[in-house]
């Protein structure tokens, strides 16, 4: 029972801001505007930034189990640089959600309520992601190498825009072994077509962004590991991330094709996290320099992209 504290403090954290989020940032069933999503895309990163600080706590007063015996300023940075990983490699995460809504022909006043359950899921799964990849890499001599190989093979396949549709088949076949029906039915998720019970189409696409999530958690877990292995400082980073990403979704949906540079900033992101992951009994590299790098290679993409779409 030693060192829980900070997992409560964390779930508490995580369930308050849902429950904010849900109940008072967002009408049920309304869309969400512009202005409403650049606000709660604030909120939801302020909080982030906040939770830093309950980090440095943690690890101030030893609450948390620190298996890799990190100072508190460490623990912050390498918290930091988690969270902005996991944003960047979720970039291609946005064009696949933005797919399935319009493949679903999902309105958008269900679409925040989809998102919203399928942060709930990413919880639970993320964490169960998260501790078989501790197992292995304790267990498996060499695993970082591997993962770091998984790694490099993601960054060059993400460079082929046919990679996000693979994804989305992928899941496709996997919802052949239910019975669903195009109808949404006022916004349920099952409902009866000549007497028998079948899944609507939120259902599915609840189900392909459950599904597609998890392939994504494959290749970012895995990028976080060479940031550190410690489950909380993973679990955190990866969980804020998520909550920020869904929110800013609404923010982007009418702009992602315009961010066409990104995705090399991830490529590059992707390519340096796999080299530190192989490297890492060889080459320290400075926790400041990661940090660093990943900032610049997002803001770089940005900006180019910005600029490209500005002269169109």
């Amino acid at each position: 029972m030693e060192h829980l504290t900070p997992w409560i403090v964390l779930i508490s954290f995580l369930l308050a801001l849902l429950l904010i989020d849900f109940f008072i940032l967002h009408k049920k069933n309304s869309e969400t505007s512009i202005k409403r999503a650049v606000f709660q895309t604030v909120f939801f990163v302020t909080n982030a930034l906040l939770f830093s600080g309950l980090i440095y706590w943690f690890y101030d007063t030893s609450l948390v189990a620190n298996v890799n015996n990190l100072e508190p300023s460490q623990a912050v940075v390498k918290y930091l640089t988690g969270y902005l990983i996991e944003l960047s490699l979720s970039v291609d995460n946005l064009f696949v959600i933005a797919i399935i809504f319009t493949s679903f022909k999902i309105p958008k006043q269900y679409q925040h309520q989809l998102l919203f359950l399928g942060i709930l899921g990413a919880i639970v799964f993320r964490a169960i992601l998260i501790g078989i990849g501790l197992i292995l890499l304790e267990k498996i001599h060499g695993m970082s190498i591997i993962f770091g190989l998984f790694l490099l093979f993601t960054a060059f396949k993400m460079l082929k825009k046919e990679s996000e549709h693979k994804d989305l088949q992928e899941s496709k076949g996997v919802m052949k072994l239910f019975r669903f029906s195009k109808e949404l039915d006022g916004g349920k998720y099952i409902t009866r077509i000549n007497g028998k019970r079948v899944f609507t189409a939120l259902f599915g696409a609840l189900l392909t962004i459950e599904f597609t999530d998890l392939l994504f958690a494959l290749d970012s877990i895995p990028a976080i590991f060479a940031i550190t292995t410690d489950p909380f400082i993973v679990y955190s980073s990866n969980i804020f991330a998520i909550l920020g990403l869904r929110s800013l979704y609404f923010f982007l949906s009418n702009m992602l094709e315009k961010f066409v540079y990104l995705k090399y900033s991830v490529f590059s992101i992707l390519i340096f996290v796999s080299l530190k992951l192989m490297t890492a009994s060889l080459i320290e590299i400075p926790e400041w320099f990661s940090l660093l790098f990943i900032a610049v290679s997002l803001s770089v993409g940005i900006y180019v992209s910005t600029l490209k779409f500005k002269s169109e």
